[in-house]
C-alpha cells in the first residue's frame, strides 16, 4: 500500500529538483522578456563584426554574384529563422528552449544531440574566439592611431587579454535578460559603426585608381577566394544558433504564443540587418574596389577621430555579442555539470566554469589570430548547416509537407544551396589560413 505515495513523492522530488535546476540555468530561468528584447538580441547576434569584411567579400565575388548572394542569403536566412520561430512551440504545452531540444524532437533523442550540439558548439565557441581577436585588433588599432610615432607597438596578444578582462566580469551575469542592457548597447553600436563605415566611404569618394576586377593573378586563386568569400557572407548571417534560446525568454500562453512577439522582433532585427549590411557591402566595394582591406575600417584611415570612434563601437558591440553567444554555451556546460555530474547548482560552480571558458577562448584567440581565414573556415563548416539547412531538414522531418508542394520545394532548394555552401567555403577558408600561417610566428 505504501508504494504509491512513496513513488509519487519520488516523482515530486524529481520534478522539484528539475524545476530548481531550470530556474537556475541561464536560458530557462527568466521568461518575462518583451518583444523588443528579441529585436535587439537578434540584431546583436546577427550583425557581427562580419559586416566589416563584407566589402572584401564583395571584391572576391564581383558585382553580379556578390549582390545576388547577399540578397539570397538575407532571404533564405529570414525564411529559416521563421521556421525556427514557428517550431519553438509546435508541440502543444511544450517549448523547445534550445536548438538541440528541437533537434532531438526531429531526429530522436540520441541522434538529435549528436547532429546539433557539435555544430552549435563550433558556432558559438568559434564566434567567441573570433570576437576575442576582433576586440583585441580594434583596441590595437585605436592604440596605433593615437600613438603612431612610437617605435615598438604593444603586441596583439596583450590587447586580446585587455579585451578578455571585460568578459571575466560580464560572464557572471546569470541569464539572457540580465544581459539585455549589454545587448542593447551592442545593437546600437553595430548600427553606428556600420553607418560610420559607409558614410565615411562616401565622404572619401571613389578612389582614382579603383578597379572592380578580381585581384588574384591566377584562375585557381580567384576561385578559392570566391569560395572563401561565400564563407564570409554565410558568417554574416549567423544568428540562428541563439534564436530558440532568445525566444525561450519570452512569456507564452495559448492565447498569445511567444512566436508573435518573437517574429515581430525578428522582422525589425532583419530590417536593421539590411540597413547595416547592404550599404556597407555595396558602398564600401564601390569606393575602394578590389583594394579594400578585409576590415573596411582599415581602408578608411582618415578622419582619425571617426575611425577611433568606430573601432571603440566595434569593441563595445563585440563585448555584447560575445556574451550573447556564450550564454547557450554556459547553459550547456552548467546542464552537464548539474544534471550529469550532479554538482549542486551554486554560484561557485558558475564562477569557476565560466571563468575557465573565457580563459579558454582567450587563449585560443591569442594563439591563432588570423581573423579572416578562420571566419571562412568556421563559417562554412558550422554556420551553413545551423543557419541555412538544419532548420529546413527539421521542418521536413517534423511537418512532413507533401512531395513537390511549395513548402517541400523551397526547403529542398535551401538545403541544396546550404550544402553547397558548407562544402565550398571551408576549402577557400583553409587555403587563406595556410597562406597566412606561412609567415606567422606564435605569440610574436
Amino acid at each position: 500500500m505504501d508504494e504509491q505515495p512513496e513513488k509519487q513523492g519520488k516523482i515530486d522530488e524529481q520534478l522539484r529538483r528539475q524545476k530548481e535546476i531550470d530556474d537556475w540555468l541561464p536560458i530557462t530561468s527568466s521568461r518575462n522578456a518583451k518583444w523588443w528584447y528579441s529585436a535587439f538580441h537578434n540584431v546583436t547576434a546577427m550583425v557581427g563584426a562580419g559586416v566589416l569584411s563584407l566589402p572584401f567579400a564583395m571584391s572576391n565575388l564581383g558585382w553580379g554574384p556578390g549582390v545576388v548572394i547577399l540578397i539570397l542569403s538575407w532571404v533564405i536566412t529570414l525564411f529559416t529563422l521563421w521556421q525556427m520561430v514557428e517550431m519553438h512551440e509546435m508541440v502543444p504545452g511544450k517549448r523547445f528552449d534550445r536548438y538541440h531540444e528541437l533537434g532531438q524532437h526531429a531526429f530522436g533523442e540520441k541522434l538529435g544531440l549528436w547532429i546539433v550540439v557539435p555544430q552549435q558548439l563550433i558556432c558559438e565557441v568559434g564566434v567567441d574566439i573570433v570576437y576575442m581577436v576582433t576586440g583585441g585588433k580594434s583596441l590595437q588599432k585605436v592604440h596605433n592611431i593615437v600613438h603612431k610615432d612610437e617605435k615598438d607597438s604593444i603586441k596583439l596578444s596583450y590587447f586580446i587579454m585587455i579585451f578578455a578582462s571585460a568578459h571575466f566580469v560580464l560572464a557572471h551575469l546569470p541569464n539572457f535578460n540580465s544581459i539585455s542592457g549589454v545587448s542593447l548597447a551592442a545593437a546600437v553600436m553595430s548600427l553606428s559603426y556600420s553607418t560610420i563605415a559607409w558614410t565615411a566611404s562616401i565622404h572619401k569618394g571613389v578612389q582614382a585608381d579603383v578597379d572592380y576586377g578580381y585581384l588574384a593573378p591566377s584562375t585557381s586563386g580567384t576561385v578559392f577566394n570566391f569560395f572563401s568569400a561565400l564563407g564570409d557572407v554565410a558568417f554574416a548571417y549567423a544568428g540562428h544558433n541563439v534564436v530558440l534560446e532568445i525566444q525561450a525568454t519570452i512569456p507564452s500562453t495559448p492565447e498569445t504564443p511567444s512566436k508573435k512577439p518573437m517574429w515581430r522582433g525578428v522582422v525589425i532585427a532583419y530590417i536593421v540587418v539590411a540597413l547595416c549590411y547592404f550599404p556597407v557591402a555595396l558602398i564600401g566595394y564601390y569606393t575602394f574596389g578590389n583594394k579594400v582591406e578585409d576590415n573596411i575600417l582599415i581602408s578608411l584611415e582618415k578622419p582619425e577621430w571617426l575611425i577611433i570612434m568606430a573601432n571603440m563601437f566595434v569593441v563595445v558591440h563585440v563585448i555584447g555579442s560575445y556574451q550573447l553567444y556564450a550564454m547557450p554555451v554556459f547553459d550547456m556546460i552548467e546542464t552537464v555539470l548539474v544534471k550529469k555530474l550532479e554538482f549542486r547548482p551554486t554560484t561557485t560552480l558558475r564562477f569557476i566554469s565560466r571563468n575557465l571558458y573565457v580563459a579558454f577562448t582567450m587563449f585560443v584567440g591569442i594563439t591563432f589570430p588570423f581573423f579572416g581565414g578562420l571566419l571562412g573556415f568556421f563559417g562554412g563548416f558550422a554556420f551553413s548547416p545551423t543557419t541555412y539547412f538544419l532548420p529546413c531538414i527539421m521542418w521536413l522531418a517534423i511537418k512532413k509537407p507533401r512531395k513537390f508542394s511549395l513548402s517541400w520545394i523551397v526547403n529542398w532548394i535551401c538545403i541544396t544551396l546550404g550544402v553547397m555552401l558548407m562544402i565550398l567555403s571551408p576549402i577557400g577558408g583553409l587555403r587563406s589560413i595556410i597562406l597566412q600561417a606561412k609567415n606567422y610566428k606564435f605569440y610574436n
